[in-house]
């Protein structure tokens, strides 16, 4: 893929008007329409797909995943009620579009791909972007143990359930965002731990995500 680092007028136009749409699709956190402006997506993509960019779609990356839609990067982003300084697990690091959306908002950002070349890919180019994640390759299924709890996860990949493991690398107060349903849809999950063992779940609209591989899930 060849990486072209240039965001001129026209693509800060662009990017303006993907807010605007957003906006009128519901995403009202201004924090979140504010990173989803700054972060320049088109340097994910071939420059010969810049046309692309600032759509609101999704758009193949390789490796049979996707650059995830704007939209339901902002809208999971959104359920996060992102906090600066908060320290957060996300599973599918994928293109690292959804990270650098995190990242401009803050947060300290813990970041598992288990598709080694897009692993590779995203170490190397989210660095010259200036985004600095601590990337692992690995099961994201399973967290990341060795450096919970965690303020916020987010999964970026449809599960067929809530992986228990997960639950249990939440800090108190914290919050998980996970699709889950069949390989085909899912419904936007969210899970507020308020106790040691204690959980407030709330199912929300349907989505259509890549699905979680791992040990813990598919």
């Amino acid at each position: 893929m060849a990486y072209k680092y240039i965001d001129n007028y026209r693509e800060q136009g662009a990017r303006k008007k993907l807010v605007e749409e957003l906006r009128k699709k519901g995403i009202e956190d201004t924090q979140v329409l504010a990173a989803i402006g700054k972060v320049t997506r088109h340097y994910f993509f071939d420059e010969t797909f810049w046309n692309q960019a600032y759509k609101d779609i999704a758009f193949p990356i390789g490796e049979g995943q996707t650059i995830s839609q704007p939209y339901t990067v902002a809208y999971q982003t959104e359920l996060l009620h992102i906090k600066k300084g908060d320290k957060v697990l996300e599973i599918g690091t994928g293109s690292g579009y959804q990270c650098c959306v995190l990242l401009e908002m803050g947060a300290k950002v813990y970041t598992i791909e288990r598709q080694e070349k897009l692993y590779e890919r995203t170490r190397r180019v989210l660095p010259l972007m200036g985004y600095k994640p601590r990337f692992f390759l690995g099961d994201g299924s399973k967290g990341i143990a060795s450096h919970e709890p965690y303020d916020k996860i987010i999964v970026t990949a449809g599960a067929p359930t809530v992986p228990e493991i997960l639950l249990g690398q939440l800090n108190i107060g914290g919050t998980l965002v996970i699709p889950v349903g069949d390989e085909n849809t899912q419904k936007m999950v969210t899970i507020l731990k308020t106790g040691e063992h204690d959980y407030e779940k709330h199912v929300l609209d349907t989505f259509r995500f890549v699905p979680l591989v791992g040990d813990k899930a598919w």
